[in-house]
């Protein structure tokens, strides 16, 4: 898609901060290996699991819009497909969210659940924008790799600050 030459810095820069960040969410669990365990499950698929599908779908969308040839069919029917999973994985995550007793904050029922499902809407009318050759589709499928990549920096942040609190609260005191 001729549009997306443009962009290319933008899907450049947020495609390795998704890549990164995913990175980091790594290392940060694999330093907090104490907080997951056989009976926190629930809370890894809950809280941690949709914030590394939704780094991979930066990634994967901005790796797809810096390919340098590809028709817009193609490229087209991959973000419709990612963004489809996305908002599938987000509805889901939301119930889990809302019914969980780990959280009553009303904030993590928008950021673990709602919010990442609007940004896969954005993106899947940017995916039907590119079929339909839409004026603003690159602005649209821009706007929204920017709040999914957004909300789950916040999320990110959030897990982290509570293996360090769990952790903090396991070690005895001096």
């Amino acid at each position: 898609m001729e549009g997306l030459h443009a962009w290319h810095e933008f899907y450049l820069l947020l495609g390795t901060a998704g890549a990164t960040l995913l990175a980091l969410l790594f290392v940060a669990v694999s330093l907090g290996t104490g907080f997951l365990n056989n009976k926190d499950q629930r809370g890894t698929r809950t809280f941690m699991s949709p914030v590394v599908i939704h780094f991979t779908s930066v990634f994967f969308i901005s790796a797809i819009c810096l390919i340098p040839s590809h028709g817009p069919m193609f490229f087209a029917t991959l973000i419709c497909a990612t963004a489809v999973v996305g908002v599938a994985v987000s509805i889901v995550i939301t119930v889990w969210v809302v019914r969980t007793e780990m959280t009553q904050y009303v904030l993590d029922y928008f950021a673990y659940g709602m919010l990442p499902a609007v940004a896969y809407l954005a993106i899947l009318a940017a995916g039907v924008m590119i079929y339909t050759g839409g004026e603003y589709a690159p602005e649209v499928l821009g706007g929204g790799l920017l709040l999914l990549a957004i909300v789950n920096v916040r999320n990110a942040w959030d897990l982290t600050l509570s293996m360090v609190r769990r952790h903090a609260g396991e070690r005895p005191s001096r």
